[in-house]
């Protein structure tokens, strides 16, 4: 059959057929592996025997199970081996073999003091596609330091723009560190592919989190690179628009996002305020912003009137770009979510069946699966593993 005879239904998954040798554990990689197993490449999990990635031991629990673990491992496969130990060193090396991929997220020097030197791996394996993901990166003076989340947060700028003005720093309430450079490592990965396909051979690939929370930083970073100024944390607002941040309502808060002038018209005549549009301080985005704080009392004042729900359904009826601030269980039922199999079953080895998060990812010719093979046990594909490396 050739490409153009083929339909959207036969197309199957973009990354089908790949192999990724995934020797990440906790977050960031975990995170990256599981993008590309939702995209159909198959991970094997390469963990150490003795306990197998640190975050098997991470809260929530279920049957002494870490929930955790699991919503970022479903749809991997697992395999216990002591790279200092020679027996399972070839192992891993017949795996390496047959990947595509080599993904870790050990401290920069790890893998060259376990024998597996970039010059040695590109000679040996020369269509060999081998990532790394750390704190730092492989360079500069900070490379051999240890870095979490939260470090990686503070050091790139991104706990001094969360939070209110005069408060204690705020964490972003997901682990923004990691998941950011989560998906910067899938993108050079597939981006070497590409490469790799072009007859270029494989790749060695440095992600930083700290490069990766910097390049995130929006226009604050250019801001301060012209200007001098330096963005500070301004709450549920955004510092170059308004209206664009929380507001109270009669029972609740409330997003109110007028991104242009068009829109503060709108969200105006929905509040049957059209004094504020005439209003001089309010007559463009950049007056908006700096009278902001005027602003804000003028619309909390007209939002008390009605509650949350009252107000969303006016502002979307006009098209306003609006929301209530939904905690996890409204994530969790929304319509529009579940339209979208954002919510997918995972049959789980130790927990008969679990719910989590989806993949967002939705191409032409791509089944969007709801249904997913659990994150392995520790070491629970061996034997199949063993087995498919010894064929030819």
């Amino acid at each position: 059959m050739n490409e153009s005879s083929k339909t959207d239904k036969t197309l199957g998954r973009p990354l089908e057929g790949l192999v990724v040798a995934d020797l990440t554990r906790i977050l960031a990689g975990p995170f990256a592996t599981l993008n590309l197993a939702h995209l159909g490449a198959k991970v094997i999990k390469v963990e150490t025997p003795h306990g197998g990635d640190d975050s098997r031991s991470f809260p929530p629990f279920k049957d002494d199970s870490s929930l955790f673990y699991s919503s970022m491992n479903y749809d991997k496969y697992s395999i216990a081996l002591d790279l200092k130990k020679s027996e399972d060193k070839k192992i891993f090396e017949k795996l390496l073999a047959k990947s595509d991929f080599l993904v870790e997220n050990y401290r920069p020097g790890t893998m060259e003091r376990l024998g597996y030197e970039w010059s040695d791996l590109q000679q040996k394996y020369p269509q060999l596609i081998y990532g790394s993901l750390s704190g730092f990166g492989q360079t500069g003076p900070m490379a051999a330091m240890p870095a979490y989340d939260l470090v990686v947060q503070a050091l790139g700028g991104v706990m001094s723009l969360t939070g209110h003005p005069g408060q204690p720093p705020v964490r972003v309430g997901v682990s923004i560190g990691d998941l950011a450079s989560g998906l910067y490592f899938v993108i050079a990965l597939q981006a070497a592919l590409v490469r790799r396909m072009q007859g270029h051979g494989g790749s060695r690939i440095d992600i930083a989190m700290l490069d990766c929370q910097v390049a995130m930083l929006e226009g604050s970073l250019t801001n301060y690179l012209s200007t001098g100024v330096i963005t500070e944390s301004l709450g549920s607002r955004h510092y170059s628009i308004a209206p664009f941040q929380a507001y109270r309502t009669k029972d609740s808060y409330m997003i109110l996002a007028g991104g242009n002038d068009r829109l503060f018209v709108q969200a105006c005549e929905v509040l049957q305020r059209m004094d504020l549009v005439q209003d001089e301080r309010f007559k463009s985005n950049q007056l908006r912003c700096q009278h902001v704080d005027v602003l804000e009392v003028e619309i909390e004042k007209t939002l008390a009137a009605k509650t949350t729900e009252e107000w969303v359904k006016l502002f979307d009826e006009k098209g306003v770009p609006s929301a209530p601030i939904q905690n996890v269980s409204k994530v969790a039922t929304h319509p529009q979510i579940n339209a979208r199999n954002m919510i997918v079953d995972i049959k789980d080895p130790v927990f008969g069946n679990i719910r989590t998060g989806g993949n967002p990812i939705k191409m032409t010719g791509v089944p969007d699966e709801v249904e997913h093979r659990g994150a392995p046990t520790l070491d629970q594909d061996r034997s199949a593993i063993l087995q498919w490396l010894d064929q030819p």
